[in-house]
């Protein structure tokens, strides 16, 4: 039986410590985490073992969207993960992995209780996901990391 989950990855033309610096500075992460449109108020970032993400996605159209988990996993610059305690419930991996100089990849790990549950998500998480990558590539070139 195939595990119940939904990856999400992209090749990015920045070091991978940009890359991971983009996701772990709360000022960089609301201007570019979730789908085109979309803006974020952070209230909450503790990135440690344990620490909490509080954070509001306000829509393009209407609609404010609470969102809580708790870190479970901060291995800096490679790997953050976290259990959702907000609807949809999934525990959430991302990888950052250099692939030389320059060049690295960032990758989504939503994983799920049932493949049921994974079923229901799957139609919106997958391009919502790619718009949440453009908006990071978007931010990288802005910041001029290079």
């Amino acid at each position: 039986m195939p595990t119940p989950e939904i990856l999400s990855s992209r090749l990015l033309p920045f070091p991978v410590t940009q890359v991971y610096e983009a996701f772990s500075n709360p000022e960089l992460l609301k201007q570019w985490w979730g789908p085109s449109g979309f803006s974020n108020t952070i209230h909450e970032f503790d990135l440690r073992p344990g620490g909490r993400w509080r954070l509001t996605m306000h829509g393009p159209d209407k609609g404010h969207y609470e969102n809580a988990a708790t870190f479970t996993v901060v291995e800096a610059p490679s790997r953050v993960a976290w259990t959702r305690q907000s609807q949809p419930l999934f525990d959430m991996e991302i990888l950052f992995t250099e692939i030389d100089a320059g060049y690295s990849t960032i990758t989504f790990r939503m994983l799920f209780e049932t493949e049921e549950a994974c079923a229901k998500i799957r139609p919106f998480a997958t391009p919502k996901n790619e718009e949440n990558f453009d908006r990071l590539d978007a931010i990288l070139h802005s910041q001029r990391f290079l």
